[in-house]
C-alpha cells in the first residue's frame, strides 16, 4: 500500500492511509488478532454479527417496498 504526500500535507496523508486500511479491513484485523478469543466465543461474536446482517437487510427490504 502506498500512499503519496503531496505539499508536505502529512495530515491529509494520514487520513487517507486510514481510510485505506479501514477499507481493506487491515484495522479489524488487528484488532481480532491483538488478544486470543476462545473458540466459543468467536462462534458466539460471528453468531450475532450474522444476525446484524439479516436484520439490517430484512429493514432495508421492507424500507425497498414502502418506497414502490
Amino acid at each position: 500500500m502506498e500512499i503519496k504526500v503531496s505539499g508536505n500535507d502529512i495530515e491529509r496523508a494520514i487520513k487517507l492511509l486510514k481510510r485505506e486500511l479501514q477499507k481493506d479491513g487491515l484495522l479489524k484485523e488487528l484488532k481480532k488478532r491483538s488478544f486470543y478469543e476462545k473458540p466459543s466465543v468467536k462462534t458466539r461474536r460471528k453468531q450475532r454479527e450474522a444476525q446484524k446482517r439479516r436484520i439490517k437487510t430484512a429493514r432495508l427490504k421492507r424500507q425497498n417496498k414502502t418506497i414502490i
